[in-house]
């Protein structure tokens, strides 16, 4: 079936009722009765402390919940001023219907300033709000991405593939490409509402790089917010994130191809202008099981080595072998062997046009081995330390992109 908008016929007449307003604030949520009312208190008190004398609407885009996180929206009262509208959006299900919901309302309302925060959040405070729409409603931006105190191992994916692609790629320093809270023009959301994408993997497994990658290559103007520590349902990278890495990895180099002209000519990359929560604090700390990180990945090698050994350059497949030998405590895979295994997996993926998500899905044990390789090189670190160490392996990422480029046509010839 096809969906020419993610709102239901009662949204709309919501909608239509309140005609116009100036900021909108969209919680995309599914079974989050725990947190939700928290995260609507703590937009309200945020509209009511930083734009009382702004039209603020606060849009619970739910995904069909099961349990009570939409009786639990309704019924949590809000400034009689302000407005709310809980609402279950119209097709596929996932993030990318809920933020498609949420934009198609900003347009539609004429807002100027739109922001997205995560349902699950316990760490939002009525700051964030100012944080995140500040940049837009007084300076001009047209995206605003987050900055998080995060703990060092959460964020592995982000910290080992998402800003360093993103940043080598398309020439921005974003730090969280891919997070979760964020906040837009109207322009921008009419632009990503107009999108022929929602019905599409993209939007269902990687919405937010799909954002901010379309950000940047379109020319609007994109800055970043602090926003202090983090504090969500976070996750093991060894029990929760092979099949997020998989997804995000897929979008990525999905996108790779459409922006090919765009990104193949950069080289290197400059910081974006950031604002917001300016003292340092504490995050939660985050447990990892290193012994099974490097479990799954010796299983790999074992079912997966021959195969990797045919898509990986010699000098990358001989540091995989010797990694294998490893024990826990002396684990490592070299930077420079991971940025090379990404970059290749890269021009392979842009080289097949069949079983992508499955060439994805064996090199996920790889995934681990970095990670592995990135708790052992941190382990006395501070988190504050082990950020030196993402932006040393950024820098990496960026000087090795002469060798993406000669692997991506080398590859996309032999295809031909």
């Amino acid at each position: 079936m096809h969906y020419d908008t993610a709102l239901r016929g009662y949204t709309g007449k919501r909608l239509e009722e309140i005609e116009r307003a100036d900021i909108l604030v969209g919680i995309p949520s599914f079974n989050n009765e725990k947190t939700i009312a928290h995260v609507i208190q703590m937009v309200s008190h945020g509209l009511n402390r930083h734009f009382k004398d702004r039209r603020g609407v606060i849009l619970v885009a739910d995904g069909g919940s099961t349990d009570d996180t939409r009786e639990v929206a309704k019924e949590f009262q809000i400034k009689p001023w302000q407005e709310k509208i809980v609402s279950i959006y119209r097709g596929p299900g996932g993030k990318g219907t809920a933020l498609r919901s949420v934009f198609e309302a900003a347009s539609r309302l004429h807002v100027k300033g739109c922001a997205v925060v995560d349902s699950d959040l316990r760490s939002i405070t009525p700051d964030w709000v100012k944080y995140l729409i500040d940049p837009v409603m007084e300076g001009g931006y047209d995206f605003v991405a987050p900055v998080y105190v995060r703990h060092k191992y959460d964020g592995t994916i982000t910290n080992n593939i998402v800003y360093n692609l993103t940043r080598a790629l398309y020439g921005k320093r974003i730090r969280q490409p891919i997070g979760g809270d964020f906040a837009l023009s109207r322009n921008v959301a009419k632009f990503y509402a107009d999108q022929d994408v929602w019905e599409t993997d993209v939007a269902r497994y990687g919405i937010d790089i799909w954002m901010t990658t379309n950000a940047i290559t379109q020319g609007f103007r994109i800055c970043q917010s602090n926003l202090g520590v983090k504090i969500h349902d976070a996750k093991d990278p060894g029990q929760h994130l092979g099949p997020m890495f998989r997804q995000v990895v897929w979008t990525i180099f999905s996108l790779m191809e459409d922006y090919e002209e765009y990104w193949k000519h950069i080289r290197g990359s400059e910081p974006v202008e950031t604002f917001g929560f300016e003292n340092h604090a504490e995050p939660e700390p985050v447990a990892v099981d290193l012994d099974a990180l490097v479990d799954h990945f010796k299983v790999g090698f074992q079912q997966f080595s021959s195969l990797w050994k045919d898509l990986f350059c010699p000098e990358c497949f001989e540091a995989i072998q010797e990694a294998s030998t490893l024990d826990p405590q002396v684990f490592r895979l070299p930077t420079r062997t991971w940025i090379q295994t990404l970059y290749d997996l890269a021009a392979t993926f842009h080289s097949w046009k069949v079983n992508r998500y499955r060439l994805i899905d064996l090199v996920t044990p790889l995934y681990y081995a970095r990670v592995a390789s990135f708790v052992r090189q941190s382990l006395e670190m501070t988190s504050e330390e082990a950020e030196n160490l993402v932006e040393e392996q950024a820098v990496l990422f960026e000087e090795q992109k002469d060798y993406l480029v000669h692997v991506w046509e080398e590859k996309t010839a032999s295809r031909e």
